[in-house]
């Protein structure tokens, strides 16, 4: 596996990363990391590779989009130096274009997106060991569906930020795509963003492959 022993992976992203996780740090006892992926990932890692003695910090923000991430960075990466870096958002980047269309200012387009994505990676990845980016998703196989297309769209540039500067990359659209050959959207995630544990699980499993972790 690509983590070592001692190592700080901070994940970092919305609500889909927050669920619930404690203040200021995720991190700690009694569901300190969240309800979510990060948990998974954290309790797959610790349970299997117990010797690392892998920290694992969730830094999620419920509504966060880019921009907010940028407000944060200093307090919530750079100052926390970690050795590994895990970056998903995009998913209330594009989702506010739909469920507050007129609130323009909330929108952030394409172009913001990738430009601040790039600045993020670029002024942290000299300071940490690999960053692994994860595409936003929206949990509809209906590729011609307006908000769907718009997201792949998102996922699209972090395909081609994480090549550009070197990251790892997690297709988490993609990763939904064989459950959804059998389980209804709305059963993983009601409101086709926010996942159930089976969604989550799905999360996890494909950070984990990611970063070479392999089950024993």
């Amino acid at each position: 596996m690509l983590l070592q022993k001692n190592e700080k992976l901070i994940m970092i992203g919305d609500s889909i990363t927050d669920c619930e996780r404690k203040r200021p740090l995720g991190e700690g006892l009694f569901g300190g990391i969240g309800k979510g992926y990060v948990s998974l990932v954290d309790a797959l890692i610790q349970s299997t590779y117990p010797e690392l003695g892998l920290r694992i910090i969730n830094m999620g923000i419920s509504g966060n989009t880019v921009r907010d991430l940028k407000n944060r960075w200093e307090e919530d990466v750079e100052n926390l130096k970690p050795d590994w870096l895990s970056i998903m958002i995009g998913i209330n980047d594009v989702w506010r274009q739909y469920d507050q269309p007129t609130i323009r200012e909330s929108h952030v387009y394409p172009e913001e997106y990738e430009a601040t994505l790039r600045e993020l990676i670029q002024r942290t990845k000299p300071q940490v060991k690999g960053i692994v980016l994860m595409t936003p998703f929206y949990i509809e196989p209906n590729r011609e569906d307006a908000m769907r297309k718009r997201m792949d769209e998102y996922g699209t540039i972090v395909k081609r930020v994480a090549e550009e500067t070197g990251c790892l990359l997690v297709d988490t659209q993609a990763a939904f795509e064989p459950v959804l050959r059998d389980i209804y959207p709305a059963t993983l995630a009601w409101d086709r963003v926010h996942p159930s544990a089976v969604g989550h699980m799905v999360l996890a499993k494909a950070f984990l492959a990611a970063v070479g972790y392999e089950y024993q």
